[in-house]
C-alpha cells in the first residue's frame, strides 16, 4: 500500500498506468470490432443460371480488393436459404428469388439489395394448344397438359405453385413434373412435355437452350396485371419482340410477363465493410444487365422479402462512405476500425481527463487535512507534561511524512504552508517545555 501511495505522484508511474489502461481498452474494442473476413462463400444456383454467373462476376470484382469469394452451385433459392440458416454450412451470402421465402422461418437474415428482375418464362409447344390457335395466354389453358414446374429446392417450384394456386388449378387438373432446367428442356424437345416454367433473368445462359427447339413459343400473360395485384412481390415487365434473341426472333411478338426480384441475402451480423464491397461490385456488374431494366435501376431496395440491412440502406441512399470512396478497400477498412475504436476511447477518456485534476486536488487536501488534524491533537496535549515525549515523537513523525510528500508545482504553496504550520507547532512545544 505504501508503494502505491508513493507512486501516486510519480509522473512515470502515472504515464505507465495510463498507457496500460489505453492498451487494454484498445485491445477489447479491437476484438469487439473485428475486421471482415478475407474469404467468403456465396450460394447461387445451377451453373447454367444467372445466379451462378452473377456470383462468378462478383468473384472477379472482389478479387481486385483482396477478397476471395467462393461460388457454390446449388439447386436454387430454397437450398440457398437452408444453407444460410445452417451456421455450419460456411455460406455467408446467397441469391434468393423474391416471393419464395417464408420470412418468419429465417429471422436472422437480411437483404442487401434486389439485383435484377427474374421473369417467369413459360415455353410451350404450339401444337399442344391447337384448339387455342396455338397460343397460350392464360394459365387455365394448362389444364390437362404435361408441365415442368421447377425442381425441388428451387424458387421456381414455389413460385409456380403459388401461381397455379392463385389461378385455381389443382394438382388433379394438370400433370406436373419437378425437373431441373436441362431435364425439362430435353423433354420439351422430345415432345414429352407441353410447357416448361423457368424463372430466370433475360441474360441467363439457360434461356438460349430453348431457342433451337422447333415449334415452341413464349407465353404472353394476358392476366399479368391481375397476378401482380394478388402476388405483390411480382412486377409486370414488357418484353419487346426479339429481346432475348434477335437471331431466333424470341419472343416472336411483344409480350408481357411477371417478374420476381433476385435478391442478395446475408446474415444480420454481416460486416458493414462487406456490404459496401458487395454493393460497389454489384453496381459495376449490373450496368450490363439492361435488357429488362433501366441502367441504374438496380441494386434496389424495392421488391424485397427480407428486411433491408441498415448499412445497405445507407449505401443505396447515399453511396459508399467517405473512406471507401477515397481509399482502397482494406485501407478504408482499417481506417474505419481505428475510428470506431478511437471514438469510444475518447468518450471514456475525455471525462476521465476532466476528473483527474479535481480528484488529485481532493486527495492532496485529504492528505493535508489529516496532518492538520494530527497537529491539533498535539497542540491540545502540549500543556500536559506527561505527554511531552510523545508529542515530540509524533511531531517528528509528521515532519518526516510531510517531507516525503510529492506535489506538483501548482500545489507547492499548500505543501509549504503545511511545513510552516508544522514548524509553528514545534516552536510552541519548545516554549511550553
Amino acid at each position: 500500500m505504501n508503494l502505491i501511495k508513493r507512486q501516486i505522484y510519480n509522473p512515470l508511474a502515472l504515464a505507465g498506468s495510463f498507457l496500460m489502461i489505453l492498451i487494454v481498452l484498445f485491445g477489447v474494442l479491437w476484438v469487439l470490432v473485428p475486421p471482415p473476413p478475407k474469404s467468403i462463400e456465396m450460394a447461387t444456383g445451377f451453373p447454367t443460371g444467372l445466379y451462378y454467373q452473377f456470383g462468378e462476376r462478383l468473384k472477379a470484382e472482389l478479387s481486385k480488393d483482396g477478397v476471395d469469394l467462393k461460388v457454390r452451385s446449388t439447386g436454387g433459392t430454397l437450398d440457398n436459404l437452408t444453407l444460410l440458416k445452417d451456421p455450419k454450412s460456411g455460406v455467408d451470402f446467397a441469391m434468393v428469388q423474391g416471393g419464395v421465402a417464408n420470412v418468419s422461418e429465417y429471422p436472422n437474415l437480411v437483404s442487401i439489395a434486389g439485383m435484377f428482375y427474374e421473369p417467369i418464362w413459360v415455353w410451350y409447344r404450339e401444337g399442344a394448344f391447337k384448339n387455342d390457335g396455338g397460343q397460350l395466354k392464360i394459365l387455365s389453358q394448362l389444364k390437362g397438359k404435361r408441365v415442368s414446374i421447377g425442381n425441388e429446392g428451387s424458387g421456381t417450384l414455389v413460385l409456380v405453385q403459388n401461381l397455379l394456386k392463385t389461378s385455381g388449378i389443382t394438382d388433379k387438373e394438370i400433370s406436373t413434373e419437378k425437373l431441373k432446367p436441362d431435364e425439362a428442356i430435353a423433354k420439351l424437345n422430345s415432345g414429352e412435355l407441353d410447357a416448361v416454367f423457368i424463372v430466370a433473368a433475360a441474360e441467363a445462359p439457360i434461356l438460349s437452350k430453348f431457342y433451337s427447339i422447333p415449334g415452341i413459343r413464349l407465353m404472353n400473360f394476358d392476366q399479368a396485371d391481375a397476378y401482380t395485384r394478388n402476388l405483390t412481390y411480382l412486377s409486370k415487365v414488357t418484353v419487346p419482340r426479339g429481346l432475348l434473341s434477335i437471331q431466333h426472333d424470341q419472343p416472336r411478338q411483344d409480350i408481357q410477363v411477371m417478374a420476381a426480384t433476385a435478391t442478395l441475402v446475408t446474415h444480420e451480423n454481416v460486416s458493414p465493410a462487406l456490404i459496401s464491397l458487395m454493393l460497389g461490385a454489384s453496381y459495376d456488374i449490373l450496368k450490363s444487365y439492361s435488357r429488362l431494366q433501366k441502367v441504374g435501376e438496380f441494386p434496389s431496395a424495392a421488391g424485397l422479402d427480407f428486411p433491408l440491412d441498415v448499412d445497405a440502406e445507407i449505401y443505396l441512399k447515399d453511396g459508399p462512405s467517405f473512406l471507401h470512396r477515397h481509399l482502397p478497400f482494406w485501407t478504408a477498412v482499417w481506417a474505419g476500425r481505428f475510428v470506431k475504436i478511437v471514438i469510444p476511447l475518447l468518450v471514456i477518456l475525455i471525462p476521465l481527463f476532466t476528473y483527474i485534476p479535481s480528484t488529485k486536488n481532493f486527495l492532496l487536501r485529504l492528505k493535508l487535512a489529516q496532518v492538520y488534524e494530527e497537529l491539533k491533537v498535539i497542540e491540545r496535549n502540549s500543556q500536559n507534561p506527561a505527554l511531552k515525549e510523545k508529542n515530540f515523537k509524533d511531531l517528528a513523525d509528521i515532519e518526516r511524512r510531510v517531507g516525503n510528500i510529492k506535489v506538483s508545482m501548482l500545489d507547492a504553496k499548500e505543501l509549504y504552508d503545511l511545513k510552516g504550520h508544522v514548524g509553528d507547532v514545534r516552536v510552541r512545544l519548545s516554549l511550553v517545555h
